[in-house]
Parts: C-alpha cells; structure tokens; sequence
C-alpha cells in the first residue's frame, strides 16, 4: 500500500470511527425499527419524511421529547454520514494510483477499522465506558456470559460487514454497495417486531414496501442495462468482423 492510499485509508477509518459513535448513540435512544428506517435514509429518505417520523414514530417509556430528538438527529447524521463514506473509498481507490486488487482491498480494510477502532476507543476511555461494561454485564437479562458473547458476535459481523461493503466497491461501486446495504431495513423492521414486539406503524410499513421497491427496481434495472449493454457488444462484434474468404474472393 502506497502512502497516498494508507493516509486515505487512515481518514476514512476515523470518519467511520465518528460515524459509528453517532450510530451507537443514536441507536441506544431509539427502538431497532425506527433507528433502522432511518439509516436506510442514506439512500431512500427524504429529510422531510424523516421529520415526519419524529413527530408520529413510538419511543422508549420514559423518553423526554429532548434525548428521543437528538438521537434522531444522531442517527439521521449517521447515515447522512456513511452515504458520504462509501463514494469516499471508491474516490480513495480512483486516486490510488495503483492497481486496486482484493489483497489491497483487505488492506484498505485492516487500516480502515484500525483507525476506527482507534478512535472509537479513545472517546470510551475519555467517557470511561470499560468501567461500566462489568456492570451492564452483570444487570444483562440473558446473562453475563450471552453479554459477552453477543460484543463477540457482533464484531465479528460488522467486520464482514464493512469487509463486504467495501468489497463491492471494488467490484461494482459505492451506488451498488448502498443497494445491497438496504436489504438490511426490511430484515431488521421484520426482526424487531418479532423479538422485540414493537409497533409495526403505517410510517414504517410503508418505509418497508418502499425500501423492497426501491431494491427490487435497482437490480430489475441492472439486469436490463447489462442485456441491452451485451447485445450491443455482440453486434458491434459481428459488424467489425472482417468477411469471409469467399466474399473477399468475389468481390
């Protein structure tokens, strides 16, 4: 990895850094389904229609008016700020100047979360979390074992999911890599009203079907222009192909 591309790398972590701290706050102060309507805004939601969910969306019992607001608000930037993320690793390996392979992306990937991780860690130190980690994991209702478990677990997730993100970058792009990032909303609105019994509203429902539209219309999309894109090639190689022998030999 060239320095141009270390630096870049380095950037984008601490910005990841900084967009995961403003999930995670966001996300504690507001229930799943609602937290998740709103990260899907990086690519399908207007700023209007998020206000709308402010004022008419279900919130925590004992929830002031303030802190439900700020973390709408924390959430909201949160996937403002991811939406700017991912065009921002496919520039970093535009500007690379050098041959981008998947080791390479693997690279970009160790760095990038190193400095996340890194600056995610110095805001706990700073808030003193790890002393309160002992505590929540003993107060855990599934145990202080499954509360372990569970950060395990998820770590490893989001690893593969930051490590797939980027990855379709490298393959496709970052409009691609946001798509397929979407199916998250319809599988964790599902989940949450499932496991956690939360009020599916008229606003998420229709959030739901639009998110599944929205999906479904970008790859019925895809899957046309890449036909026409092929029949085209086919004909323009069929027209520059040089006749044959006995056509050159009459004429």
């Amino acid at each position: 990895m060239k320095p141009f591309l270390f630096v870049a790398s380095a950037v984008v972590g601490i910005l990841t850094g900084l967009d995961d701290y403003l999930y995670a706050y966001g996300a504690a102060r507001l229930p799943v389904s609602t937290s998740s309507l709103i990260i899907a805004s990086q690519l399908a939601f207007t700023a209007g229609f998020a206000f709308l969910l402010v004022k008419q969306s279900d919130r925590p019992e004992g929830e002031s008016d303030r802190v439900y607001a700020v973390g709408f608000m924390m959430t909201v930037a949160a996937a403002a700020f991811y939406g700017f993320i991912l065009p921002l690793v496919e520039l970093c390996y535009q500007k690379g100047k050098q041959t981008i392979t998947y080791s390479l992306v693997l690279e970009y990937q160790l760095v990038m979360c190193f400095f996340a991780t890194a600056f995610c860690t110095v805001g706990m130190l700073i808030n003193k979390d790890f002393q309160v980690i002992p505590r929540e994991a003993k107060e855990f209702g599934l145990g202080e074992f499954k509360y372990y478990m569970i950060i395990v677990c998820s770590a490893i997730i989001w690893q593969c999911f930051f490590l797939g993100a980027i990855g379709v970058i490298f393959c496709a792009s970052s409009l691609s890599s946001g798509i397929i990032i979407a199916v998250m909303l319809p599988m964790t609105e599902v989940l949450a009203v499932i496991f956690f019994k939360e009020k599916l509203t008229a606003e998420k429902g229709v959030s739901l079907v639009l998110s599944l539209w929205g999906f479904v219309s970008y790859f019925y999309g895809e899957i046309k222009h890449t036909k026409k894109r092929n029949l085209n090639q086919s004909q323009n190689q069929k027209q520059n192909q040089p006749p044959p022998p006995e056509m050159e030999l009459n004429s």
